[in-house]
């Protein structure tokens, strides 16, 4: 585990102050990558509440993508065990579902039948867009497309699941003509995507389909969160701010914006001019092409592209010590225990030291 300042190895405390004395001179204060676990989260929201900075997470776009068209139109979502025991008829999406959610197949059991379908007969399985030999393993019909593909199709199939009318092509209609048929037939059907591999016009077309579907059966969503605990990230940013990820802090309050907010607009506009990077989860680094003052609150392995002015290595939820993330496979926030578990230290603790070392405002987070 490194501390560092400057390149050179110093105590903790004098890290921590360090970080403190930079993220305070600093006119926006930027806290970005923010993969980290719920405490980390909300120590890391805090602090950026008391410098008057902004927030944003290295995979905030992701999410975004789900919220944008949940905040027009609505959701239509079911959870992981829904799926597994009730779905006769499951449309999977995406060609990076079992990137984002390696359990997947585990998870929903797609080789079984439903257990709580009268029918119990075998389930009816469809994969848009997959990676070769995905839908092989899932036991899926595959349906080939580009992920560029995918809202063209998904708007020729709500057009046909709602009888209207189409241009002839008989590429799309191939694809598809079944495909109608079977999610209409279905008495509890499932689509699951995940926004890491699908944009928000293709989202869009899923939820307008639903919406459609649901006029005829049931049908509902499962979507698939993307990594460094964004969706527990953004659910703690919800319940502290009212607001999702790219959010700031400089009139005092909370505000809210995906443009003016996004960490690596920020950095290169040269508006943000101290950041704090955090990723507690991966090896992941600033993506932003400005060089900029910035403290790395990391795992050991990480590189960067430029030294950070101050480095302090942290253990990873859930594998050095035990931590509170949203689980996937449960589709909620879950205590989850160290599975080997270390003395490195957390982010929450590394943060709140920091905050420690602060001079203006009052008060610690």
């Amino acid at each position: 585990m490194k501390i560092l300042v400057d390149g050179a190895a110093a105590p903790l405390e004098a890290a921590a102050a360090e970080a403190a004395r930079l993220l305070e001179q600093a006119k926006l204060p930027l806290i970005a990558g923010l993969a980290a676990d719920i405490a980390g989260a909300r120590a890391a929201i805090a602090l950026a509440e008391r410098l008057r900075g902004a927030y944003d997470h290295m995979y905030s776009e992701f999410l975004l993508r789900d919220l944008d068209v949940m905040r027009q139109s609505g959701q239509f979502v079911t959870t992981a065990n829904e799926v597994r025991v009730r779905a006769d008829c499951v449309v999977l999406i995406g060609a990076k579902l079992k990137t984002a959610w390696p359990d997947m197949l585990a998870r929903l059991d797609l080789s079984n039948p439903a257990r709580f379908d009268e029918a119990h007969a075998p389930r009816k399985i469809f994969w848009l867009g997959a990676n070769p030999g995905d839908a092989e393993e899932a036991g899926a019909v595959k349906i080939a497309a580009p992920s560029s593909e995918l809202p063209i199709l998904l708007a020729a199939l709500r057009a046909s699941v709602a009888g209207r009318k189409t241009r002839p092509d008989a590429h799309i209609d191939g694809k598809l003509a079944d495909l109608a048929v079977q999610l209409q037939a279905a008495r509890f059907g499932v689509i699951v995507w995940s926004s890491e591999s699908v944009g928000r016009l293709t989202i869009e077309m899923i939820q307008g389909l639903l919406l459609d579907l649901n006029k005829k059966t049931r049908f509902t969503g499962l979507p698939v969160g993307a990594a460094g605990n964004v969706t527990g990230v953004g659910q703690a940013s919800g319940w502290m701010t009212g607001f999702p990820m790219r959010t700031g802090f400089g009139r005092g309050y909370p505000e809210h914006d995906t443009w003016r907010f996004e960490a690596n607009r920020l950095v290169d506009s040269g508006e943000a001019d101290v950041a704090m990077w955090i990723s507690a989860y991966g090896n992941e680094a600033p993506r932003w092409k400005r060089e900029v003052p910035y403290v790395a609150i990391t795992t050991p392995e990480t590189q960067f592209a430029y030294p950070p002015k101050v480095r302090i290595d942290v253990g990873t939820p859930g594998v050095d010590h035990d931590a509170v993330e949203y689980v996937q496979n449960l589709m909620t926030l879950a205590a989850t225990d160290a599975r080997s578990a270390s003395d490195a230290p957390q982010v929450a603790s590394v943060i709140r030291l920091i905050d420690e070392h602060l001079t203006k405002g009052e008060g610690a987070c």
